[in-house]
């Protein structure tokens, strides 16, 4: 049989239901549609030089393109780490990443409407 990557993922356990799999590859596409998101609203927000405090603006740019990186990489190991699970029949992991992601996203968008205010 021909090795699948990441090794580290695919050679333990025993296949799962593909249905399951497939599942776990659309959440993975889901939080990577997600961090792209999250990398465009931090460019376009400095590129389109919005009427915002140029400060604010700043700091809201790069808290969205810090959650998208962040996004990134919990795709990834939360894609590993759910495919590992059902292959070894155990309890999935959690969500680890949405309340830093959803109070990150709060606190640009605060930043965002008072630097509009203070303009």
């Amino acid at each position: 049989m021909r090795s699948r990557f990441p090794r580290k993922v695919f050679e333990v356990g025993d296949e799962p239901d593909p249905r399951f799999s497939l599942a776990n590859e659309r959440t993975f596409l889901a939080w990577i549609r997600t961090s792209l998101a999250l990398l465009l609203a931090g460019v376009a927000l400095e590129a389109l030089d919005a009427p915002i405090q140029a400060e604010i603006r700043l700091a809201s740019a790069l808290i969205f393109i810090a959650l998208g990186l962040v996004s990134i990489v919990h795709a990834w190991w939360s894609w590993a780490a759910t495919e590992r699970s059902m292959r070894l029949m155990q309890p999935l992991p959690g969500l680890a990443v949405g309340a830093i992601i959803t109070s990150g996203a709060a606190i640009a968008i605060v930043g965002i409407i008072v630097g509009s205010l203070l303009v």
